[in-house]
């Protein structure tokens, strides 16, 4: 299996609480729910295309705990994501829990690296990260990650947890696919590359000839 980064993102980089302004209000953030008003019909048609390529969810212990206290309660039959969110197999990452109550559940505790490293050799299609942002970065930063899946809110926050903060490898990416949904929500698809490629700029026209190669 592949692992993909479902994340959703201001433009400036916050994935802290999109959903509501108490889904999360660690450090004292007061800017939840900014991703709300731009929701739409293509992006809920594009996220739920996004899960259908999933044959299992990983999640940090905090994203897990939160997940597992809402996503049951959802039973509405016309519900693009729940029956697949309460189904799907989860894998949690987490030092302190011993056992999941959102079934199926399984927690990964010890070399959470080697662990996941089994996991991709498994097969199927995508072993995806939803939220967890921590998680996210670590997973990044290991070179673990096989795609990244971005929503890209037109919103500037300037405070909040964003995604990618800490120490480790750079990250090239191959764009894939982009689209603007009618609310303003930018939807990037990208591959990873290995490590971030360089280059020193000697004027455009080796660009340009570049480009008029055979």
């Amino acid at each position: 299996m592949k692992i993909a980064l479902l994340q959703f993102l201001t433009l400036d980089g916050v994935s802290q609480a999109p959903g509501s302004p108490d889904e999360d209000t660690s450090d004292g953030f007061t800017g939840g729910g900014w991703l709300v008003p731009h929701i739409d019909q293509t992006f809920v048609q594009r996220t739920s295309e996004w899960l259908g390529l999933a044959d299992g969810l990983l999640f940090g212990r905090r994203t897990y705990e939160a997940f597992a206290r809402d996503w049951p309660k959802i039973t509405d039959p016309a519900d693009p994501y729940a029956e697949r969110m309460n189904t799907l197999p989860k894998y949690v990452v987490s030092n302190t829990l011993t056992e999941g109550t959102w079934h199926p559940t399984t927690v990964l505790n010890g070399d959470v690296a080697q662990a996941l490293a089994a996991l991709k050799t498994r097969p199927g299609r995508e072993l995806q990260v939803h939220g967890s942002a921590r998680l996210a970065d670590a997973l990044l930063a290991a070179g673990l990650v096989d795609t990244l899946r971005l929503a890209i809110a037109p919103t500037l926050l300037r405070t909040g947890r964003r995604l990618v903060t800490g120490p480790g490898a750079t990250s090239g990416l191959r764009l894939v696919h982009h689209e603007a949904t009618p609310n303003g929500l930018l939807l990037l698809e990208y591959d990873t590359t290995g490590q971030a490629s360089q280059g020193a700029y000697e004027g455009v026209a080796a660009f340009l000839q570049g480009e008029r190669a055979p």
